[in-house]
């Protein structure tokens, strides 16, 4: 590989972005500095690059092997693709918290709440209302079944 080439792969690694979704083949008009993600099982110039990035120079195909916590702009959909445990994983966040403004919105996944039952008087409106509240909270993995 040249020194230009070179920079030019260098240049699609530190722009940190890709096209779109995986692909199998190469697309038919590449445009130079355009990265992509190659597939699981690749087809024509990309065979044997499984899981690669493929960067398209004006010396043709550069492939890089990912790293493990690789990460790069999707610009088709807008997500964060990250190479992790040997794929991609696409649109999907890690992470322990999530913070807005320094302040913790979500945290670790806290201990199931039982819904409501008994007591002296019902009011069967409100507990349907917190039963809601709790499925949709164990669905969207706030707290545990």
């Amino acid at each position: 590989m040249f020194h230009n080439e070179a920079l030019q792969v260098m240049d699609v690694l530190v722009a940190g972005a890709v096209e779109g979704l995986p692909l199998a083949a190469p697309p038919a008009s590449p445009t130079i500095g355009n990265c992509y993600i190659i597939a699981g099982s690749p087809t024509g110039l990309w065979v044997g690059h499984a899981q690669q990035l493929a960067a398209f120079t004006s010396g043709g195909w550069r492939f890089v092997a990912p790293r493990d916590g690789m990460s790069f702009y999707v610009a088709s959909n807008g997500k964060i693709a990250v190479y992790h445990g040997g794929a991609w994983e696409i649109g999907t966040l890690n992470g322990s918290q999530l913070a807005v403004d320094g302040l913790k919105v979500v945290g670790s996944r806290a201990l199931a709440i039982v819904a409501p039952a008994g007591g002296t008087t019902i009011d069967s409106e409100a507990r349907t209302a917190i039963g809601l509240v709790l499925a949709t909270m164990r669905q969207h993995g706030l707290i545990e079944m």
